[in-house]
């Protein structure tokens, strides 16, 4: 096949409406087309043999090089006009040599065409930004949190009081006492609930990531980095609040790179050159004693220093069993919501079990009963028979028990005791027949109700008797 003249190359290289830079695979310029270079304010001898990033504005022809992947219709600033960039490996018997890089600079029509498509992308950018900035609002406020008795008024008067002030808190308490309610009040409530109020879950970021989430990273920071880079959640949240949750669970290397944030007040990005100030206020909420883990090693005493400046320990709720109708009452409010009901009570029956029960999980399990009790709701009224049986069942629930810090203790004497299977057999009994009652007697709903097979259940209800 007759081969084409360079000559020819270049000509139908100029006539083309693409401008085009070809790079090797160390990112130098090997070729660069006449009407490219005058476009740049250079020369074709000046460009070629100069490293692309050098000649280029905001080129990512050096990225192409190192994840081999192609990149159409970019949108990329040159001296002052956004061109349209395609950006292609060169694959030459399997290995990559190199990289071809076009730009187009659009006729009338097609500008036309493109601006209607920046248009779009902006409209589409603007939506994501209003809803991503309502959503870092707070979404609680200090007339949210429910409760009246002297061990949480407490709390809640001390809570509105530093409110105002730019202090490091640390919330601590039990799980499910409602640690991170307090702290979207505590930012409603503060002096900066105009900008973001951002949620760290420590427990969930892998360390090997826990960097670039919290500080972000810059363009082309490390295989596979967003295109641009990415801005960390401390950057997100600056001139707001951070929330750090769980914050017993980050590792002593994590522990090191946030205290220098707090010190400092800077973040650098994962390949960043630069430090970038930030301005935050931090609370952090933990169910672990911290104070303990400082003697263990496990947790840094600066850092706890840090934290610790504002303490603030919610009450378990077995403390406060005089909020627990209220509490209720404002749980079936939000499940109402939720499960498009309206109305829903309950009755004196059920509020004195739940008053009754000593809540290990807290307000979290209260609104988890509730959604159970909701669910196998026929008319309004939550009645006994809609409860766990752990909750209903006074026969096998222990009679004395007392609570110190975390720990259960149950003082049972020899009396209480049955043997171990007449207990489980009535526990059983019981349970089937509530499942009987809920479902007008239909066994193979009771028998889903129950999470047993149809069989099985058939052959329970023959061994207790029950028709």
């Amino acid at each position: 096949m007759k081969r084409l003249p360079f000559e020819w190359l270049e000509e139908i290289i100029r006539l083309s409406m693409e401008r085009i830079v070809v790079v090797d695979r160390d990112g130098i310029i090997a070729y660069i087309d006449d009407a490219y270079c005058d476009f740049l304010g250079t020369s074709m001898d000046k460009a070629i043999g100069l490293p692309v990033q050098e000649v280029i504005e905001n080129t990512r022809m050096h990225i192409v090089l190192e994840t081999g992947q192609r990149e159409i219709e970019n949108l990329q600033p040159i001296n002052g006009s956004v061109m349209i960039a395609n950006r292609y490996p060169i694959i030459i018997d399997g290995e990559l040599v190199g990289a071809l890089g076009t730009v187009m600079f659009p006729d009338p029509d097609n500008l036309r065409l493109y601006k209607n498509k920046m248009n779009k992308l902006m409209e589409e950018l603007n939506f994501y930004k209003n809803k991503s900035v309502n959503e870092l609002k707070s979404k609680y406020t200090f007339n949210d949190l429910v409760g009246k008795s002297a061990e949480f008024t407490t709390v809640k008067i001390l809570g509105e009081r530093v409110a105002g002030s730019d202090s490091s808190i640390l919330i601590t308490g039990e799980s499910g006492t409602g640690k991170e309610l307090f702290a979207h009040a505590i930012h409603h409530s503060s002096l900066r609930s105009e900008y973001p109020f951002v949620p760290i879950n420590c427990a969930s970021i892998p360390e090997s990531l826990f960097e670039s989430e919290l500080f972000g990273y810059a363009d082309g920071a490390f295989t596979g980095a967003k295109k641009g880079g990415k801005e960390g959640l401390l950057k997100v949240a600056n001139q707001g609040t951070v929330f750090l949750d769980e914050i017993g669970e980050l590792s002593l290397t994590s522990q090191s790179k946030l205290l220098r944030v707090l010190q400092e007040n800077e973040i650098q990005p994962v390949g960043g050159q630069k430090t970038e100030a930030v301005n935050l206020r931090i609370i952090a909420a933990t169910n672990r004693n911290l104070a303990k883990m400082v003697k263990e090693g496990t947790f840094r005493q600066d850092l706890f220093y840090r934290l610790n400046v504002i303490n603030i320990e919610l009450p378990p709720l077995r403390k406060r069993k005089e909020d627990i109708e209220a509490i209720s009452r404002s749980l079936l409010l939000k499940l109402e919501r939720k499960f498009y009901r309206n109305g829903t009570d309950l009755t004196p029956e059920v509020i004195k079990a739940l008053e009754a029960h000593n809540w290990p999980g807290n307000v979290r399990e209260l609104e988890n009963v509730l959604e159970r009790a909701i669910n196998v709701l026929d008319g309004n009224r939550i009645e006994l028979i809609h409860l766990p049986l752990y909750i209903t069942d006074k026969e096998v629930k222990p009679q004395n028990t007392s609570y110190s810090g975390n720990e259960v203790t149950v003082n049972l004497s020899s009396s209480h005791f049955r043997p171990l299977k007449e207990t489980i057999e009535e526990v059983e009994k019981k349970a089937i027949i509530q499942a009987m009652e809920l479902t007008s007697g239909n066994k193979l709903e009771a028998a889903k109700l129950l999470g047993i097979g149809k069989t099985s259940f058939y052959d329970k209800c023959r061994y207790y008797g029950i028709k």
